[in-house]
């Protein structure tokens, strides 16, 4: 019987299929290590207080990105390529969710608007991240190989998306709770999109690596594609309400080091 935790359990057995995974996951940290880096750097002056908790965000994701790394390392294995299908950040940029590279790979300092479009994208992305991690967390956060970081992960994962929720209900307040709506939507429609393209790639790529037959295969990408659908037609609704968290100011410190990388 076909699970999510039987399906991660073959993932995590395999050599290849787990350098993959984690090479994927380890690649999308990174880039999003790199991108609050500059938007921490290029926060307009009166937002200057933001400054230290995006950089806490792109520190946490620095430091997943190497989490992932020593995984693989602790296996005697390393990075791989990553196919293009299964880049998620680079494939959301693309349909122009968030802030473009362009923008901030230069020195001209960003907008009120461009934060709240960062912060939009950043909520809708982080409550996926948050989801997934919690489903690991459930599975295998006492596995002897994974369990610290998983947990490790999942807590940071919460703290970002409770630090979306604050900082966007704090704009709400300040008037501009019609752009952060229409910002949310549309992120989150087309990551919903996204999301789906991902994961049949990288399913398609995994039963490759593991030899899955034709009906397994095929039994997964109809399980995808019924999430989309429930997602496209409600599920995208959680996507984008906001509520005071329980957490506050959950980024007002420094990152925290993994211990056992």
């Amino acid at each position: 019987m076909l699970s999510a935790k039987s399906l991660f359990q073959e993932i995590l057995d395999n050599d290849e299929s787990f350098r993959l995974f984690c090479s994927i996951a380890a690649s999308g940290e990174s880039q999003g290590g790199w991108e609050n880096a500059r938007i921490a750097a290029l926060v307009p002056s009166g937002e200057r207080e933001l400054a230290p908790k995006i950089a806490r965000h792109g520190a946490d994701e620095d430091k997943h990105g190497r989490i992932f790394n020593a995984l693989m390392k602790k296996r005697g294995l390393e990075p791989v390529e990553i196919p293009p299908d299964t880049d998620y950040t680079m494939l959301l940029e693309r349909r122009g969710i968030g802030l473009a590279h362009e923008k901030l790979k230069s020195d001209q300092p960003l907008t009120v608007r461009d934060i709240l479009t960062y912060l939009a994208h950043s909520r809708v992305t982080e409550q996926r991240a948050s989801e997934q991690m919690e489903l690991l967390r459930k599975h295998f956060a006492d596995d002897p190989d994974i369990g610290r970081a998983v947990k490790m992960i999942s807590g940071d994962e919460d703290n970002h998306l409770a630090y979306c929720h604050e900082e966007l209900l704090r704009f709400a307040h300040a008037g501009h709770g019609r752009a952060i709506q229409e910002a949310l939507r549309e992120c989150a429609l087309a990551e919903i999109r996204v999301y789906r393209d991902v994961s049949l790639a990288v399913m398609a790529h995994m039963g490759r690596i593991l030899g899955w037959s034709r009906a397994k295969a095929a039994t997964l990408a109809v399980g995808i594609h019924a999430v989309y659908a429930y997602e496209r037609a409600v599920g995208w609704r959680r996507m984008v309400s906001l509520r005071m968290p329980e957490r506050r100011d959950a980024l007002g410190g420094p990152a925290a080091a993994p211990e056992f990388a």
